[in-house]
């Protein structure tokens, strides 16, 4: 009987060590999956949509997913193909603003967070382009866009550094048209001495997405961005954001 009673004893303080070390784990685990209290992005300064200054409807709708579940927004501004990099090394939790798998270096989420409305700006007099006849065309768009993988028919293309030589290069006819966002073709042409030259025309919709880095706390804000979208685009809870910006409701066909 002792000897019974002493395996017994042994059986439970093995037991109570298992429960033990499984409790540990579960604690280890639960720290690790712990939402981080800031999210660090970097974005291009997109006027009125993700300005420098924090101001614009892409800020807006991410703090809407992001502030009431303890998440702050920390933004970085630069050049779209930095804020890029600064993702695939891990330097902020996500970049703003990629188009879907636009890099292997980033992780994308299920959900977007918008749309681009993707228009050709072009001189009034060159003939209006359409999805099929963009391959007979010299085109061009800012470095790092990569429209070339996202458009049909593209054959002859230009990058370009900076926004600011794009009416030149139309009115020399150096391109026939500038390819980019509704709301940067509206700050080309708004800068434009004579708008009436130009005519700008709807060519495509791009999803927009947040790209996060290949790391454990991107990783679970990730998670988290796609459980809130999910929420708010069954609530509407985004709609005034974009009717506060004019802008179109980019989720009805959910």
């Amino acid at each position: 009987m002792r000897r019974k009673s002493g395996e017994l004893g042994m059986a439970r303080r093995g037991l109570m060590v298992l429960v033990f070390a499984l409790f540990c784990s579960l604690v280890q685990a639960g720290e690790v999956a712990t939402t981080p209290s800031v999210i660090h992005l970097a974005s291009e300064d997109w006027e009125d949509y993700t300005a420098a200054d924090g101001h614009g409807l892409g800020w807006d709708v991410l703090r809407q997913v992001f502030e009431p579940a303890g998440v702050k927004l920390d933004i970085r501004t630069g050049p779209y193909l930095r804020s890029l990099g600064l993702a695939e090394r891990g330097e902020v939790d996500a970049c703003v603003g990629s188009y879907r798998d636009q890099s292997e270096g980033v992780l994308y989420p299920h959900w977007r967070f918008d749309t681009d409305h993707i228009y050709a700006l072009g001189l009034a007099s060159s003939p209006v382009p359409t999805p099929e006849t963009l391959g007979n065309y010299r085109l061009a768009w800012v470095r790092g866009y990569d429209y070339q993988h996202y458009l049909p028919n593209v054959r002859h293309f230009d990058e370009v550094i900076r926004r600011t030589g794009i009416v030149s290069m139309l009115t020399h006819n150096r391109v026939d048209f500038y390819i980019d966002a509704l709301t940067e073709v509206d700050y080309v042409l708004n800068r434009a001495k004579d708008p009436s030259q130009f005519r700008r025309t709807h060519i495509a919709e791009l999803p927009l997405y947040l790209c996060f880095a290949k790391t454990a706390k991107a990783r679970t804000l990730m998670a988290l961005f796609d459980q809130r979208m999910e929420q708010l685009v069954k609530s509407g809870e985004l709609k005034p954001i974009f009717e506060r910006w004019k802008q179109p409701y980019p989720f009805d066909s959910n």
